[in-house]
């Protein structure tokens, strides 16, 4: 039987697939930058440090593309 972690875990990787399925950049970050906060959530209640590293480390590159300026 499967427990509310099983569930965040879950819903972290469909919002992951998701994100792949968009076809703006910004939406995808967007999108991706959520499953990623899942899956650091489902990280500490593992608890799995290199799931919690690896996606926040995404969120970050996500949020540096998101919030830079862009080129003259």
């Amino acid at each position: 039987m499967m427990n509310y972690v099983d569930y965040l875990g879950y819903a972290a990787s469909a919002t992951i697939v998701v994100s792949f399925a968009l076809k703006n950049v910004k939406n995808i970050r967007i999108v991706n930058s959520v499953g990623c906060a899942l899956f650091v959530a489902y990280g500490f209640l593992l608890p799995s440090i290199p799931v919690i590293v690896a996606n926040g480390a995404i969120i970050i590159i996500n949020l540096y593309h998101l919030f830079k300026k862009p080129k003259s």
